[in-house]
């Protein structure tokens, strides 16, 4: 009996390890490349109010900016223009019921039509999605998730995380370049081919975006470096000034912070051209690999306003982790 305890002790230690093990691999192959970005939100975004009448609704005082609506009289809504059909459905009513998500709770909410003309209207501005240009970062050979961005998207009204509901990244080609000065940042801009998809966004967190890369790349891979392994001192940066041109341009690692969640790398662009072509870092730059030596280390996440020479990075563990989750 005592035998068949300690075989049954045993057992119950073994069951209780958690089951937590990440699955990226150690060599990935590189980013750099100019992406545009779509991603539609989970519930309509509400992004401001407006006058009816020369007034602003009275019917709205439990919504707020940053609210996502679900529902209208209990009917699932997944665009504005579902929302626009339902409202129109019970605008005799002069009223509506909605369901909000509103920092991760739902809430019912009453609000009143008010008729201009022969129209009724709500006084809110709403919005589905979010669409930008971007950086890709990585893609993972073996899982075939991608990583970009380096940060997540927000809603630019409300300054809230846009939820995904489902999204995309495609081509993109930047047709010009307006510079940092300090003070103001600058930006690429590009024409978009929203019908050559490269993956399927599902995440969107403080690292950047995530989803599976559709198409297959003959990239060469590079091996993934801790935190540990980055060093002060010089390293490259992959991105696109250009049209679709993939360039390398050089940095200078001048701080390493391992405490930070996002902002792990500080760096000085020392590179002339690119100095030249964009005063620094510009919009649009986000998750351009960082690489020093043979390694990718990193992703550019966000410039210094007040010297746009100067940005910040985040580790590229932090990015394939959140990626895997």
């Amino acid at each position: 009996m005592k035998k068949l305890n300690k075989i049954f002790c045993s057992a119950l230690v073994a069951l209780s390890f958690p089951w937590n093990v990440l699955a990226y691999s150690d060599y990935i192959i590189p980013g750099g490349e100019s992406i545009g970005i779509e991603i539609k939100s989970d519930g309509i975004m509400v992004v401001g109010f407006y006058k009816v009448n020369g007034k602003f609704n009275k019917g709205t005082p439990g919504i707020k900016v940053g609210d996502r609506i679900q529902k209208v009289n209990g009917k699932k809504i997944e665009s504005v223009k579902d929302l626009v059909n339902e409202m129109e459905k019970n605008a005799a009513d002069g009223a509506v019921e909605l369901l909000v998500t509103r920092d991760k709770k739902e809430k019912k909410i009453k609000l009143d039509l008010v008729k201009e003309g022969d129209t009724y209207k709500t006084g809110l501005y709403v919005k589905d999605e979010i669409t930008g240009i971007g950086t890709l970062t990585y893609i993972d050979p073996e899982t075939k998730i991608f990583g970009a961005l380096g940060h997540n998207i927000v809603e630019s009204n409300s300054n809230r995380l846009v939820e995904v509901r489902s999204g995309t990244i495609f081509r993109s080609s930047v047709t010009s370049i307006d510079r940092s000065v300090s003070g103001t940042p600058g930006g690429k801009n590009a024409k978009f081919y929203s019908s050559t998809i490269y993956g399927n966004v599902n995440k969107n967190t403080s690292s950047g975006i995530y989803g599976e890369y559709k198409i297959d790349s003959s990239k060469k891979t590079l091996k993934v470096a801790s935190l540990d392994e980055i060093e002060l001192g010089t390293a490259t940066i992959y991105t696109v000034l250009e049209g679709e041109k993939l360039e390398e341009y050089e940095i200078e690692i001048t701080k390493i912070d391992k405490n930070n969640e996002t902002k792990n790398i500080y760096f000085e662009v020392t590179d002339k051209t690119l100095l030249e072509k964009t005063g620094g870092i510009v919009q649009g730059m986000s998750g351009s690999p960082i690489i020093q030596g043979d390694k990718i280390v990193g992703a550019v996440t966000h410039v210094v306003i007040s010297n746009p020479s100067s940005g910040y990075g985040i580790s590229i563990i932090s990015m394939l982790e959140d990626g895997e989750k």
